[in-house]
């Protein structure tokens, strides 16, 4: 008998209810504000660039490989030179942004060239 008075004095437990499913809700927004969008919107400037790219331009691959784009062929492919007269084919998807925009940026320093960001 004083084990069912115990019990009945205790009550219902805390934190029941609807506090997991908040809890859920509010990792869901964390991870896609601070993970799914930023990388998003990071392929989107990748594949942005990658489209942008001409004849003649000077890019490093993600393998670390500079050339000069010789010709942009139909397939997605970029024909580059890598020094006189060696030609290699690469994906546009094997060059690299961010390090091409960073030797652009020392090969323009060197040579005394301001350049400013269009976003």
């Amino acid at each position: 008998m004083q084990f069912n008075q115990l019990l009945l004095q205790a009550g219902a437990p805390a934190g029941g209810g609807l506090t997991p499913i908040f809890l859920m809700v509010g990792m869901f927004i964390v991870m896609y504000f601070f993970m799914i969008r930023p990388q998003a919107k990071r392929a989107k400037e990748q594949k942005k660039f990658a489209d942008s790219m001409n004849v003649g331009e000077q890019i490093v691959t993600t393998a670390g490989i500079h050339g000069r784009i010789n010709k942009a062929n139909e397939d997605g492919t970029l024909q580059l030179e890598i020094s006189r007269g060696t030609f290699m084919t690469v994906d546009r998807s094997a060059v690299s942004m961010e390090m091409t925009t960073a030797y652009r940026k020392k090969t323009d320093a060197a040579a005394g060239i301001t350049t400013t960001a269009v976003k």
